[in-house]
């Protein structure tokens, strides 16, 4: 495991993706990882939100499924940053390629 993957895993918690921007901007797999974590941290807002305005629904369904989702993607983000991969996070990943950083 190297250095770019023990930066690269800090984009899938939350603002965090902003690290790996910083400390090694010109590394692809650095940007690739960072953009899914952006998308992902947008994703866990709009969770939150949604989840917040709802009454019932939002607080009861909403919000925990959304959760569980976030959380289910950020670990599958986190393994491959840690493996060396470049692959896109299910569902929401397709997103991240429209950014450009």
């Amino acid at each position: 495991m190297g250095k770019k993957n023990n930066i690269a895993f800090l984009s899938y918690i939350l603002i965090l993706f902003i690290v790996p921007l910083v400390l090694d901007p010109k590394n692809e797999f650095v940007k690739f990882h960072a953009k899914q974590g952006i998308i992902l941290f947008l994703f866990f807002i709009a969770v939150y939100i949604v989840g917040a305005l709802l009454p019932i629904i939002g607080w009861f369904i909403i919000a925990p499924l959304g959760i569980f989702a976030w959380l289910i993607l950020a670990i599958y983000g986190i393994y491959n940053a840690l493996t060396g991969k470049e692959e896109p996070l299910p569902v929401i990943g397709k997103f991240a390629e429209k950014i450009n950083i």
